[in-house]
């Protein structure tokens, strides 16, 4: 999958979204509850909206929420929150996928129906978090049936005389329980389970048990296999082993654990939880051959996984890009530029789209001189002032003698069509890997700067891997215009290769004042 595709499906795969065929209708007010955050984006669940389905399914709401919009090309729609609407299959652990609702800014964009396939849950995954919070009991009478049915199950499974209070556990329960127990064809039928009249039952007879092949309630299996038997009609309940001899075994002698199973309780008793066998861990991903991008295994948070050498992308203190804010306002001295109308080539590198002029721009600051090498674009910017993103940034990339660095970023919001930008876009490559470079055109660069070229200054990193530091940046305060069908056209191959914002780390960050 190309890095162009694999965003939409990110934002998708990661909510765990699933349905089926119902539709349910939004509460007067919703109550999202977080289930997991991310840089950038939040998964919620509306315990308003979550609904107890027949055969043990559950319908509920999800909803992905953006701090900034994402453009799903291929379905045409711009939204900064996805809600879902999801079946899970409680006992199966499972999800499929029905209704899915693009939101922009709070409103509905675009809603379809999804007829997804059931995918089993993964242990320790988000999509097991979904389940988890859709699926417990979230009322008493849902707590009472839970405790019900688990003291049905332990009294069946126990097959020993107990006697129950009727207020815990009514005599139908049992009753239907006992309907569901296995036995051939010569064993006792059970005494009823209340006497005429309808009064509450004081002790419930139980057939007499071969404890040879008894089930051990405590180690949760049988010391021989249940002989087979009709299936009832109705759900069964576990149940334990029973032995229809015409004669009852020897009288033995009573352990204190068997004897106090016998005795009468006050309440349904919890049946021994089974030991479950521990899951294999997953194995770990190999990163070999991957290689770096937006999305997947490539994404930013596995960059410094990739290669030996870009382990500042995970490890260093002065990372790029950064939330500008709570810097200090002091007179810096202005940006010297020294552009000169330049021939240029026009790459996509599979990255984005870049621009390579030819030698003799320049820059001055801080007694220092550093010549342009090349400028390429990021959707959305990378680049935030006071938590504010903008539609796309354009970084100027500078070279001194030394090979010192330094950025400068050029916001770009939405407005008129800007002439620059037509220009490269009018000799873009038709493919990744491709160049274009057209004979005899000349672009001016101060074209592309802000008329007021007030700005912030730090010290950072490369944004792209190996996210090599030391790098000066300086982020102009004013954006520039471009047209919306120009932000739409570099969506089109790329709509987000943005790295989300690093760590500050207490730097110092300095601005015109």
């Amino acid at each position: 999958m190309s890095s162009r595709s694999a965003l939409s499906l990110f934002a998708i795969v990661w909510l765990g979204i699933s349905a089926s065929s119902a539709v349910i209708a939004a509460p007067a007010s919703s109550q999202w509850q977080a289930v997991a955050t991310s840089s950038g984006s939040t998964v919620e669940i509306d315990k308003n909206r979550i609904s107890r389905l027949k055969n043990g399914k559950t319908a509920a709401w999800t909803r992905l929420s953006l701090d900034h919009p994402l453009l799903d090309f291929e379905n045409r729609v711009r939204y900064t929150a996805v809600q879902a609407l999801n079946y899970y299959d409680c006992a199966q652990g499972s999800f499929a996928t029905q209704q899915r609702t693009y939101l922009l800014d709070g409103r509905a964009v675009k809603s379809e129906k999804v007829k997804g396939p059931h995918i089993a849950v993964q242990s320790d995954s988000l999509d097991a978090r979904l389940l988890q919070e859709a699926c417990k009991p979230r009322t008493v009478g849902e707590m009472q049936q839970t405790a019900t049915r688990a003291a049905v199950a332990a009294e069946v499974a126990t097959e020993r005389p107990r006697a129950m209070h009727a207020e815990m556990v009514s005599a139908g329960d049992l009753g239907q329980a006992r309907s569901m127990k296995v036995a051939d064809a010569h064993a006792p039928a059970p005494a009823p389970a209340a006497e005429a009249g309808g009064t509450k039952p004081r002790m419930f007879d139980m057939p007499l048990i071969d404890k040879s092949k008894a089930v051990d309630p405590y180690a949760g299996t049988a010391a021989a296999p249940a002989p087979a038997a009709a299936k009832s009609p109705a759900t069964t309940y576990p149940a334990a082993a029973v032995t229809t001899k015409a004669s009852p075994p020897p009288v033995q002698e009573l352990s204190r654990q068997e004897r106090e199973l016998m005795l009468a309780t006050s309440g349904p008793r919890k049946a021994a939880p089974k030991k479950k066998a521990e899951p294999a861990p997953p194995p770990a991903p190999d990163y070999s051959h991957v290689h770096w991008g937006y999305a997947g295994l490539g994404a930013p948070e596995n960059w410094s996984k990739l290669k030996s050498n870009y382990a500042l992308c995970g490890t260093g203190k002065r990372q790029s890009p950064i939330d500008i804010r709570g810097g200090i306002k002091v007179d810096l001295e202005p940006i010297r530029f020294d552009y000169k109308p330049t021939e240029f080539r026009v790459i996509d590198n599979g990255h984005t789209v870049q621009v390579e002029v030819g030698e003799g721009s320049t820059i001055t600051v801080m007694g220092q001189s550093y010549q342009l090498v090349q400028f390429h674009f990021h959707r959305p910017s990378e680049e935030r002032i006071n938590g504010k993103t903008y539609d796309m940034v354009a970084h100027l990339v500078h070279k001194d003698y030394d090979n010192r660095l330094a950025v400068i970023a050029v916001l770009m919001e939405k407005g008129m069509e800007h002439p620059i930008i037509q220009t490269l876009w009018n000799y873009m490559p038709l493919e990744v890997g491709m160049e274009s470079q057209p004979p005899g055109v000349v672009i001016d660069l101060n074209r592309l700067l802000p008329e007021k070229r007030d700005y912030y200054t730090y010290m950072g990193s490369l944004t792209t891997p190996p996210c090599s530091e030391n790098v000066l940046w300086m982020v102009f305060k004013n954006p520039v215009p471009v047209s919306p069908e120009q932000i739409g056209i570099f969506s089109r191959l790329y709509p987000n290769n943005a790295r989300p914002v690093q760590p500050t780390h207490d730097r110092l960050i300095k601005g015109t004042r």
